[in-house]
């Protein structure tokens, strides 16, 4: 057996190659890599080259539709600031259950941050940053203000330097 390292690359199919890699490349902010028309086909690096690979595959415009999920890997500062950035976009940002939302949501069996969207085809995306606490999986999913809560630092007047 290999053992297996991390995910290199995901292929998504697409109706409209043109308007997707705009998308892509203007709100998601990947950066394009390298288009083949005659395939109808556009392949984004996510992070450095070489790093991982977004494929794109124009599909044409029939009834049948496939939806299909892929997570970015974000910094938490970023995520933290996904739903207003989307917004700026014109695009929802969404928690968990498909909702609305204006915050992150956790994760607490990881624990992740994360924030999710659909691209023009319907495709679930999100943008995911792992978090430095213990996993905490009896909380479930939680909105990223009630895991702030319970996750800030403790402060008291003991903590505090002498003088």
């Amino acid at each position: 057996m290999i053992p297996v390292q991390n995910l290199f690359e995901t292929h998504l199919p697409v109706t409209d190659l043109d308007k997707s890699v705009k998308f892509y490349r203007d709100v998601v902010g990947i950066r394009l890599a390298h288009v083949v028309p005659a395939r109808q086909a556009a392949f984004f690096w996510i992070g450095l080259a070489g790093n991982a690979m977004l494929g794109l595959w124009g599909v044409g415009s029939g009834p049948q539709k496939m939806a299909l999920h892929t997570a970015f890997g974000a910094s938490l500062a970023d995520v933290i600031a996904a739903p207003s950035a989307l917004r700026s976009a014109g695009i929802t940002p969404l928690d968990f259950d498909g909702q609305p939302t204006d915050q992150p949501v956790v994760f607490a069996w990881m624990p992740a941050a994360s924030v999710f969207f659909h691209d023009p085809d319907g495709h679930l995306l999100e943008y995911i940053a792992m978090l430095p606490h213990e996993p905490r999986p009896e909380q479930g999913i939680v909105p990223w203000h009630v895991w702030e809560l319970t996750h800030r630092a403790p402060t008291s007047e003991f903590s505090q330097t002498p003088r």
